[in-house]
């Protein structure tokens, strides 16, 4: 597959200016036309786990602060 990894595109994109975003867009909308059908889902699938941790971690966040952080075992 091509060098795609989601996390450091999306820091990438995070930390870019709104013209650096545009162009980011474009190169991963040029490198998902290219892929072959079976490596575009590996490509739709990995910001998956990256969100599902992200939504965790705000959980938790949003919990500790309200004072319902789950105890310890």
């Amino acid at each position: 597959m091509n060098a795609f990894n989601f996390k450091t595109d999306h820091l990438r994109s995070i930390h870019a200016s709104p013209e650096e975003r545009v162009a980011i867009n474009q190169e991963l909308n040029a490198l998902y036309a290219s892929l072959p059908e079976a490596e575009k889902q590996d490509f739709n699938a990995q910001p998956q786990p990256v969100g599902v941790r992200e939504m965790e971690r705000l959980k938790t966040d949003y919990e500790s602060i309200r004072g319902n952080a789950p105890k310890a075992q």
